[in-house]
């Protein structure tokens, strides 16, 4: 039987030389790869207790949506600057080159809620470390940060230092 590890295809020297991608394209175009990532990822929140679960663009969209549906949770989507039509907060934060901005409805999280964040992969954790900003901006609460996938060696737990990080796979390299 496969594993779900067996699903991600990895692609030596990209983007650059030295880099391994984890493709999770791979994951979702099979039938039997994208149940078996969500059923891990639906272990993974069994018996935590949560009112929301947020994603960010695009792939947060593909994993969490399943799993909001699967638990009858609302789905917060955290988008790339201007693609919200409503008023919103936004946190810009540092990326390998350059910076990018995130934003959420204002109004999509409400004081007090538990949340939980939804990628497919944590690399340094820039991009989590904003969904965080974002969700307490609005006085939310971050119970847990859940990945399908981990790139532990670049660290980015480190980032997340006292919150909850969760992942399916981790891959103990860049």
């Amino acid at each position: 039987m496969k594993k779900l590890e067996d699903y991600v295809i990895s692609i030596p020297d990209f983007p650059k030389p030295g880099i391994i991608f984890r493709d999770v394209t791979s994951v979702v175009q099979d039938a039997d790869g994208l149940q078996m990532a969500i059923d891990a990822l639906m272990e993974k929140l069994d018996g935590l207790e949560f009112d929301v679960i947020a994603g960010s663009e695009s792939r947060g969209f593909v994993f969490g949506m399943p799993l909001a549906y699967n638990l009858h949770k609302p789905f917060v989507m955290i988008r790339k600057k201007g693609k919200l039509p409503r008023e919103t907060v936004s946190v810009s934060y540092e990326l390998e080159y350059g910076t990018a901005e995130l934003e959420v409805h204002k109004d999509a999280i409400l004081p007090g809620q538990k949340v939980v964040l939804i990628d497919d992969l944590i690399a340094t954790g820039g991009t989590s470390k904003a969904m965080i900003q974002l969700v307490e901006s609005l006085g939310g609460n971050v119970v847990t940060n859940l990945f399908l996938m981990e790139l532990a060696g670049l660290n980015g737990r480190r980032q997340l230092e006292g919150y909850n990080v969760d992942s399916v796979i981790v891959y103990e390299g860049k």
